[in-house]
């Protein structure tokens, strides 16, 4: 149980974590006794009360358990959950928040962020081969599927969110980027209809999948809309009257109520607004923001089932519109 402290958490959290990942390795099996308060203090160099207090919060978790408040031993198998996701958002956070509800808390989740680099999610990916129970993975690409992810036994492994790619064989709770935009719009077409023209604004460089302007523009001609794509929201002059704006980023959406502010322009009284994926404050600017994208508490319900149950899962959650003031 070789060991060193570093300065990102506190010593009794390193502590119990430590201990946590022995029994998850195996290195302490369910209802063996673990060393004690005094050994511990001894080999780590650390007081009886860092040790104590480190292993309380293990019993607390349902980890270990005491005889008579003294002998502790292995009370359960604790299980190491990786989550690798692309990068912070609030709906990611949605996502990590109810996985973490629904696991037991003998579960240990390791949650990091490969911000779309496919060398860091290498090395990420590669790092953590054997060391965990399950992987719960956001491809750092829509259209091209990792190779270092064949290297992780197809029955530990989740795929989330991305998912363009061969997946035979593989679980996935997934979202389309194409069909499911264009059902979502087509659920909305009346309301549409009465905007001479609908933009989708989308930055070229964004992760989101560009295959996305190709359903809109299907979308759009299909159904005789005029329509235009837009890269970037300028300083003044891009919104109009009667327009109706789709917008990728949340930075965008900002600008958008800014500049129509200054031009004395409302958010569904004069111009159209939907913003992709849910966030918080949506619900409380103008008179509430529209948004499109998929339930990310649902994506997190069936991860959270994939871990318990070692069951696979191979499904597409819909993506739906919540309707508020904007259009």
């Amino acid at each position: 149980m070789d060991f060193k402290f570093d300065g990102k958490s506190t010593k009794v959290q390193q502590l119990a974590e430590h201990i946590q990942d022995a029994i998850a390795a195996n290195e302490l099996k369910v209802g063996e006794k673990i060393p004690s308060i005094n050994h511990f203090s001894r080999q780590f160099s650390v007081s009886r009360d860092t040790v104590f207090k480190a292993l309380s919060d293990l019993r607390t978790r349902g980890v270990i358990d005491a005889i008579h408040g003294k002998n502790f031993y292995v009370a359960s198998q604790t299980r190491n959950i990786l989550l690798l996701l692309d990068e912070y958002s609030p709906f990611k956070e949605v996502l990590h928040t109810t996985i973490a509800s629904r696991l037991p808390k003998s579960y240990k989740i390791d949650l990091w962020f490969h911000q779309y680099n496919e060398h860091l999610f290498n090395n990420i990916v590669y790092e953590s081969i054997g060391k965990y129970n399950k992987y719960l993975v956001m491809n750092y690409d829509n259209e091209k599927f990792s190779n270092a992810l064949t290297k992780i036994d197809k029955k530990k492994l989740l795929l989330l969110d991305f998912g363009k790619f061969d997946k035979d064989g593989y679980s996935y709770v997934c979202q389309d980027f194409d069909n499911g935009l264009y059902d979502a719009l087509a659920s909305i077409k009346s309301e549409l209809n009465k905007y001479k023209k609908l933009v989708f604004v989308f930055n070229k460089f964004h992760k989101h999948p560009q295959s996305s302007k190709i359903a809109f523009s299907n979308f759009c001609l299909d159904n005789h809309f005029e329509f235009g794509i837009l890269d970037e929201i300028p300083d003044k002059g891009v919104i109009q009257e009667d327009f109706f704006y789709l917008v990728i980023k949340q930075e965008d959406v900002v600008k958008i109520v800014k500049q129509g502010r200054t031009e004395g322009l409302k958010p569904g009284k004069n111009y159209g607004l939907l913003a992709y994926n849910e966030n918080p404050f949506f619900e409380v600017i103008e008179n509430g923001i529209s948004s499109i994208g998929i339930d990310w508490q649902e994506m997190g319900r069936i991860a959270a089932d994939f871990v318990l149950n070692n069951q696979a899962v191979q499904t597409y959650l819909p993506t739906v519109i919540k309707k508020r003031g904007s259009f």
